[in-house]
């Protein structure tokens, strides 16, 4: 419930939208507080002059049955969970002409805002946030709910105490998907690498968000950086954070923490203790308990021994504190309930700030804007890809051109489907959903076919270097294992330079979009089982097919050449 956007920006107010010191059921809004693409946030009064914050639909999307099943699910969220961390729902109207929903005010001014206006936060209430904030996800995830959108944004101080708001896209375990394009929000630098790289929405995924959110606080800086969305998801898959900015003693701990890997993270119980020493003063990590690999060392009796003679020491000018030179924390165990023991008491007094009233609902941050993906929650179509990469090895192995020019095509389309998307939902982010969205999308069609294509055509050359010296390796090995004379164009050579041309192209450079694409075509052709299973089974089939034709025939088709070209045309002896 963080604004996006100012009261005075420039977004301009729906006409049939209710404005300031109206009338909202039995509220009176008294100020408009802040506001995203899909809704506003007002300040408001009830019956007895209590104050409350009113989250509005727009006018433009009350009649989005999505819009109003995403404000829906956020009150049947909230009314699930009981905590002091959490914003409770007072009331809620989401059939009505004007949906709404009415939460305690939180006076308080947001994570972002109050690290902006006053920097990172100190020792102890970093503790405290990191504390708090675990409390309130321990709370959401006993109730079978994940927030699934933790960021500096959605986090309300009040005296130093935070507050988790904004449950809009909040993911009920074992819930059905909203929309059958399965686009749901969250914002590119909080999303966990599994999520990025689609996998189910889990309790690890608001963790990591926890350890974003909390390295956050401790540098002042996005831990994944600014830019665009592909840049940032990017660097969050591959484990890059930037913490060059935070404290030496804890930067360990909060780099383990934000690992793309979640079964290498600590566990947040131990992040918590970790930051509790540290705002003691004290070594925030210690050493790991591993496996002994080597018996024991023997203690000497110190009766034994004798000292060594003194030597003077050496000037030597002066050293920064000892910083830990990794990663180290007390053994794992499982840590018990949150019960705020060893919590530091209140902060020493600052400067009294103005505390905003209830940060407004928004649906990005100031630096990454928030972005939908289509893959979050879906099926990866694993399955379905692996089918299709053995049918592009088996052209590969029977018409090596022909299989380039297929791979360079599918690279091209999912890269101009993964950027058709993107560019969708955030313009549906900023001003809403819209009839014109449709033409505005194949209107700049062309603009991402050509981006899409020199994207590609770049890209490809990693994998083709990768490709052709796998062929050459492969016929290498053929030729030491059999003894005999192989051809670069055997079926062996060329299916190893089929398959490792692809793979470098998922996983290599520029490798995210291609991902992102080709899974979201691939969902649009299997979108029913039994044409999915059908199409699995044609792929293996005509891949195998394709192989079994050009081993009889003993040599592959170069088409469009008539000959093979010059550097493939080699032998490599055998032994």
């Amino acid at each position: 419930m963080t604004a996006d956007a100012p009261v005075d920006g420039h977004r301009p107010r729906d006409h049939d939208e209710p404005g300031e010191h109206a009338r909202l059921g039995p509220y009176r809004l008294v100020q408009r507080l802040g506001e995203g693409g899909m809704g506003v946030v007002h300040l408001g009064l009830d019956r007895h002059g209590r104050a409350v914050a009113v989250k509005v639909l727009r006018a433009h999307v009350a009649h989005d049955p999505d819009a109003r099943a995403r404000l829906a699910r956020e009150v049947d969220t909230l009314s699930r969970i009981r905590s002091p961390r959490i914003a409770p729902v007072v009331d809620a109207d989401v059939d009505g002409d004007t949906p709404y929903v009415v939460t305690r005010f939180i006076d308080g001014p947001p994570l972002d805002d109050h690290v902006a206006g006053r920097g990172p936060l100190p020792p102890e209430e970093l503790h405290r946030l990191a504390a708090g904030l675990a409390e309130a996800l321990d709370a959401i995830h006993s109730a079978d709910v994940v927030h699934r959108d933790v960021k500096p944004g959605n986090v309300l101080l009040v005296d130093g105490d935070p507050v988790l708001i904004d449950f809009g896209i909040a993911h009920v375990v074992d819930d059905v998907r909203l929309t059958s394009a399965g686009l749901v929000m969250g914002t590119p630098g909080y999303l966990a690498p599994e999520v990025v790289h689609g996998d189910d929405v889990t309790p690890a995924t608001d963790w990591w968000g926890w350890a974003a959110t909390t390295a956050f606080a401790a540098s002042g800086t996005p831990p994944f950086g600014a830019g665009g969305m592909n840049a940032v998801l990017a660097r969050v898959a591959s484990g890059e954070p930037d913490l060059v900015a935070v404290d030496p003693r804890i930067e360990p701990l909060l780099y383990a923490a934000l690992s793309p890997y979640p079964d290498e993270r600590p566990h947040h119980g131990e992040v918590v203790r970790a930051l509790e020493r540290y705002a003691r003063g004290e070594l925030a990590t210690s050493a790991i308990e591993v496996r002994r690999v080597r018996p024991e060392t023997r203690v000497v009796d110190s009766t034994r021994t004798a000292a060594l003679p003194a030597i003077a020491p050496s000037v030597a000018p002066a050293a920064a504190p000892p910083t830990p030179a990794g990663y180290a924390l007390p053994p794992r165990t499982d840590p018990p309930p949150p019960t705020g023991a060893g919590r530091p008491g209140p902060p020493p007094a600052l400067p009294p700030a103005p505390a905003g009233p209830l940060a407004p609902w928004e649906d990005d941050d100031d630096d990454v804007r928030v972005a939908t993906d289509p893959r979050i929650g879906l099926p990866t179509r694993s399955g379905s890809l692996l089918a299709l990469l053995a049918l592009l090895a088996g052209v590969t192995v029977a018409a090596p051109l022909v299989g380039l020019v297929l791979l360079a095509a599918w690279m091209v389309l999912a890269r101009t489907s993964d950027r058709s998307v993107t560019s969708l939902v955030m313009r549906r982010h900023d001003r809403g959903a819209r009839g014109s969205d449709v033409a505005v999308a194949v209107a700049a069609s062309p603009w991402h076919l050509v981006v899409g294509a020199v994207g590609s055509l770049v890209t490809l050359a990693v994998p083709l270097l990768v490709g052709v010296s796998a062929m050459f390796a492969g016929a290498l090995v053929v030729g030491g294992l059999t003894g005999a004379v192989t051809r670069a164009d055997d079926v062996v050579p060329l299916l190893a330079a089929g398959v490792f041309t692809a793979l470098t192209a998922w996983w290599g450079p520029g490798g995210a979009s291609l991902r992102r694409g080709s899974r979201s075509l691939v969902r649009g052709l299997t979108a029913h089982d039994t044409v999915r299973q059908v199409l699995v089974v044609a792929l293996l089939l005509g891949g195998a097919v394709l192989v079994a034709l050009t081993a009889s025939r003993g040599a592959p088709s170069w088409w469009p050449l008539s000959t093979p070209p010059g550097w493939v045309d080699q032998v490599v002896p055998g032994r």
